[in-house]
């Protein structure tokens, strides 16, 4: 028994660098390999997918991208969850950009989920790109969006898109879907756009911009919120698609375990020591 304590007192002095190695192997091994871990959607996140769900075939959904690089691996993992879910269903999806940094992030998850679905360009969706001007842009999607679009991304001339048919105001979308990281984004869409004109619209955001967007949740103003990376991983859940943040959740979870253990085993090792050391002296 005072052999086995001894060697529990050693391995507490252990070399912090094979801590650092197995706290990276825990979150390193289920990025390369997801593994499913149990995810519960939280009543927020099943109304997002709720008022999805409830949407007709063929309805026309206004997304618009308000996050850059810095907060990709938050938002990113939800806009594929939603363009995922709305292009099962049939929607059509027209997308816009408050941020410079959005119109690149929108390319990448339309691009992927292009070769997805097989979707054709200005048939299932459109991607009209950024335009300068915070709220001043949603003023003019809210009045008249064909003043503030001329073109795509794509260089085409917005009457020459057969989607474009019969867009000219927020009015003629059925759905608008926010995936923001600060300002401008779903507070905008909420004051200048949706609300005045009783559209219904649902949004994701960073987990530290949720408490900003909860009192229009809460007002019946925002259907429903993805919070963060764990929203996005419960929307992936509710859709029955793993993706990145299932992953990066596994990934925290894991990590967090083996930090846990780590200072649980680490003070039970100092108190055996302790012990150890004071049983000597009296020895002595």
């Amino acid at each position: 028994m005072k052999q086995f304590l001894n060697i529990i007192i050693k391995l507490g002095s252990i070399d912090r660098r094979y801590i650092f190695i197995l706290v990276g192997l825990s979150v390193l091994i289920p990025l390369i390999r997801p593994i499913d871990i149990p995810i519960r959607a939280t009543s927020q996140s099943q109304d997002v997918f709720n008022a999805l769900d409830a949407l007709t075939p063929n309805s026309k959904v206004l997304v618009s991208f308000e996050y850059g690089p810095s907060t990709k691996p938050e938002i990113h993992p939800m806009s594929m969850g939603i363009l995922r879910k709305l292009f099962s269903d049939g929607h059509k999806v027209y997308a816009t950009a408050l941020w410079p940094d959005g119109i690149f992030m929108s390319v990448e998850a339309l691009n992927q989920t292009e070769e997805e679905f097989s979707l054709e360009y200005g048939v299932d969706y459109v991607n009209l790109g950024f335009r300068p001007g915070n709220e001043a842009v949603v003023k003019g999607v809210a009045a008249d969006i064909r003043t503030l679009y001329t073109s795509d991304t794509r260089g085409n001339h917005i009457d020459d898109i057969s989607m474009m048919d019969g867009i000219n105001n927020i009015n003629d979308f059925d759905f608008v879907f926010s995936l923001s990281a600060g300002y401008p984004g779903t507070k905008e869409w909420v004051q200048y756009a949706c609300d005045p004109h009783d559209i219904p619209m649902s949004t994701g955001c960073t987990s530290i911009q949720v408490t900003e967007v909860l009192p229009y949740v809460e007002a019946g103003q925002v259907k429903g919120i993805l919070a963060g990376m764990p929203g996005a991983a419960e929307f992936e859940k509710l859709v029955n698609i793993p993706g990145e943040a299932t992953g990066m959740m596994a990934a925290q979870s894991f990590a967090h375990l083996v930090i846990v253990a780590f200072i649980i085993f680490g003070n039970i090792t100092y108190f055996l020591k302790r012990r150890s050391d004071k049983k000597n002296l009296g020895e002595k």
